[in-house]
């Protein structure tokens, strides 16, 4: 665990911040010592100052973008995996004041745990600094990380989103067919190809589910690298 100084100066807050302290305590660190606060309340308050920061700026960004859309995305930016990337990339863990039995279970390095310490520090620096230092905070790393936020929604459901261009533009649906099914059974491989007009592409996974979704990604991937689907889709 590193000092909180070296932080606290990056972002101009106070060393002795009690916001600081508090957003960097986790809850097995605070049982383990008796402490009487941790930073689930930051991470509270925080996660309501993301969700309105990422609203505004999807809103802004996208300005023919659906509320459905909208919502999706904002999910997606919001989501365990996409916040606990930014933590990473501050590296917010290092400075993690955590419990032995959680430490040794690798907890500090997990994207729950990560992405809750995100949060946690935004509610402090909010209660800090206020929201517009709050706000240009968030806008920085999601800009820096996710310049395109649409395009998580191709990562975290390429199933649909293909099936959506599909039907928008050729009336079709893509079709999927197990090309191979190997392995034993408690460790199966399926290979499976998926077919849209005259493109094809192929996906592994160890349940069939697993390997149509690697197969959608790699199709929607090829098409927009062909330029027949759109940035903008």
């Amino acid at each position: 665990m590193h000092h909180l100084k070296p932080l606290a100066a990056k972002f101009n807050i106070s060393a002795d911040s009690k916001w600081l302290l508090e957003a960097f305590t986790h809850r097995s660190y605070a049982v383990e010592h008796n402490l009487t606060y941790d930073n689930q309340r930051l991470e509270f308050l925080g996660d309501s100052v993301l969700e309105i920061v990422l609203t505004e700026h999807l809103f802004k960004l996208y300005p023919a973008m659906t509320e459905g859309d909208m919502t999706k995305t904002r999910s997606a930016l919001a989501c365990e995996g996409s916040l606990a990337v930014l933590a990473r990339k501050l590296d917010l863990g290092s400075y993690l004041r955590i419990g032995r039995g959680e430490q040794g279970a690798g907890g500090i390095d997990r994207d729950s745990t990560l992405a809750d310490l995100f949060e946690a520090f935004t509610g402090a620096l909010y209660l800090e600094s206020g929201f517009e230092a709050a706000r240009l905070f968030l806008l920085d790393q999601v800009n820096s990380n996710f310049p395109d936020p649409r395009r998580l929604l191709v990562e975290l459901n390429p199933k649909g989103k293909l099936q959506e261009f599909s039907q928008q533009h050729w009336n079709e649906i893509p079709h999927y067919t197990v090309f191979r099914h190997s392995g034993p059974q408690h460790l199966p491989l399926y290979e499976v190809e998926v077919t849209l007009r005259c493109y094809t592409a192929m996906g592994s996974g160890r349940s069939r589910k697993q390997a149509e979704f690697n197969a959608a990604s790699q199709l929607f991937q090829f098409l927009r690298n062909r330029g027949v689907i759109k940035d903008d889709f």
